[in-house]
């Protein structure tokens, strides 16, 4: 339980994925792979999401496996933000 004026915000979703894409200035697209399972077959495929994300000092090389956090909207398509550099390529 949250005090009133405590600063936390809270848990936030973590997400680990392979940077697209560093053209953008402070900006990476990142995939994000995962699997889901048929409602029907019960066959389990591949999935995949594009993540725009903010980074701040631009350390993002592209083939970099990163480590992104959800926060608050920065622009139309932008509301993640650049956690850590988990593996460069």
């Amino acid at each position: 339980m949250a005090i009133a004026g405590d600063k936390t915000r809270g848990i936030r979703e973590r997400r680990v994925g392979k940077v697209l894409s560093n053209k953008g200035d402070k900006t990476i697209r990142v995939r994000f792979e995962y699997t889901v399972k048929h409602p029907k077959y019960g066959k389990y495929y591949r999935r995949s999401t594009t993540l725009h994300t903010h980074d701040e000092s631009n350390v993002a090389k592209v083939g970099d496996s990163v480590e992104v956090v959800g926060c608050r909207p920065m622009s139309k398509l932008k509301c993640w933000r650049l956690l850590r550099v988990v593996r460069e390529a």
